[in-house]
């Protein structure tokens, strides 16, 4: 376990294994623990590195509101901070990580090897219905009279294990949590708009292998008709974890390091 300050916020990053550079990036409100099953099947070959955005996991409290250039830019820092600044990474964002990891690559080419997103966020038509500044501000009144009423610490670690056991499930309990979840919440507007206007100024390179790992249930099939749209818009591989829900990186994880492994150098 290493605590590294990035923008003056300490962010927990563990670093497994040996090999070329990939970064797990878990998905809206979720830790470094969600990618537990997929770790082992990477670390004999790649370095590993994942990290907790702040707020999140084990990391210090969120400063700011979060923008899908301070994410990005977040995962350079991180990288350069723990000895890896001159390799190049495959990146794996899930779901809302799917945007930091995209906007990485697009942002930082010459620092990334592959790119792989896991049931990432789709958003086709990305808008926000009312400005950022008022709606950040409710958010944290909202998350004060939460936490002050004790709403973390009594269902927190609950709401947790319910959508996926796991020891570390007390982080839930705290409001330095739910206030980062919160405002990845609401602020995920903001991050789609921000990467649809990064995706018109900054191509990704003509030679990026990508691939978009879609979760598939059995239950409707719009979900992957968005994903391969948006693997066909990234010219991308597709391929498709079923059976399994939108935490495919718990439910299949065989899948998931086998995309990565694909994506990345050999």
């Amino acid at each position: 376990m290493t605590f590294v300050r990035v923008g003056g916020v300490p962010h927990h990053v563990e670093v497994t294994g040996s090999g070329p550079v990939c970064v797990l990036s878990a998905g809206l409100g979720l830790g470094w623990f969600d990618w537990d099953p997929v770790v082992p099947l990477l670390a004999p070959t790649r370095t590993v590195v994942r990290f907790d955005r702040p707020g999140l996991g084990l990391s210090g409290h969120a400063r700011v509101a979060p923008t899908l250039r301070g994410e990005a830019d977040r995962i350079l820092q991180v990288l350069d901070a723990v000895g890896l600044g001159g390799q190049r990474a495959t990146l794996a964002g899930h779901s809302l990580a799917g945007f930091h990891a995209e906007a990485f690559a697009r942002r930082h080419p010459e620092r990334t090897a592959g790119l792989v997103l896991v049931d990432s966020s789709v958003e086709e038509h990305p808008r926000v219905l009312l400005p950022r500044a008022p709606r950040v501000a409710c958010t944290r009144a909202c998350a004060t009279v939460l936490c002050a009423a004790g709403v973390p610490r009594a269902v927190g670690p609950l709401l947790r294990r319910l959508l996926a056991p796991h020891p570390q499930a007390w982080v839930y309990g705290t409001s330095r949590v739910w206030r980062a979840a919160l405002m990845e919440y609401a602020t995920y507007g903001d991050v789609a708009t921000e990467l649809s206007a990064l995706r018109r100024a900054f191509p990704l390179p003509a030679a990026l292998p990508v691939t978009v790992l879609a979760a598939h249930a059995g239950g409707s099939r719009r979900w992957l008709t968005r994903q391969r749209r948006l693997a066909e818009g990234l010219a991308a591989t597709f391929h498709v974890a079923e059976p399994s829900g939108h935490l495919v990186i718990r439910d299949r994880p065989a899948d998931v390091a086998e995309a990565i492994l694909t994506t990345g150098p050999r």
